[in-house]
């Protein structure tokens, strides 16, 4: 004689995310997602594929952005991320991305370089630099003698 049981709106998602757990391990849904999804196919759902969402479009990352990038900071390579971001009209975080796996770049600028300093900031990294190469010849003059 076949065994029945009397399956619930409880037993089934448990029993789900229990095989999940072992086809998956830690990567398996959580209980909450099995639950959602169990009521989901209860009610006459048959596909698979997550809904749509609203908000931002995901493909901000295309072959069309990425070339855009490139260009851009092959162009200058002074441009740091912000400034590339604001150019290309995409997120701070996906440039970022961009150029870190897609480009392999590691960075843009990690400073102003000194064609970018005004003639006062110029003049005072000039005497700056002529003061510390004044005291390391005065210290070398010193050690020959």
């Amino acid at each position: 004689m076949p065994s029945f049981f009397v399956l619930n709106s409880v037993t089934v998602p448990l029993f789900t995310h229990g095989k999940l757990q072992q086809a998956f391990g830690h990567a398996a849904i959580s209980r909450a997602q099995a639950f959602r999804w169990n009521k989901m196919f209860f009610e006459g759902r048959t596909l698979v594929e997550d809904d749509q969402c609203s908000g931002r479009s995901s493909a901000t990352r295309t072959g069309d952005n990425t070339a855009r990038v490139r260009d851009l900071v092959r162009s200058d390579r002074r441009l740091t991320v912000r400034m590339t971001a604001d150019e290309v009209n995409i997120n701070r975080e996906t440039v970022r991305l961009t150029l870190a796996e897609e480009l392999e770049m590691r960075k843009i600028s990690a400073k102003m370089v000194p064609r970018n300093l005004t003639e006062p900031q110029r003049d005072a990294r000039l005497s700056a630099v002529f003061d510390v190469q004044m005291h390391y010849s005065d210290a070398a003059a010193s050690l020959l003698i």
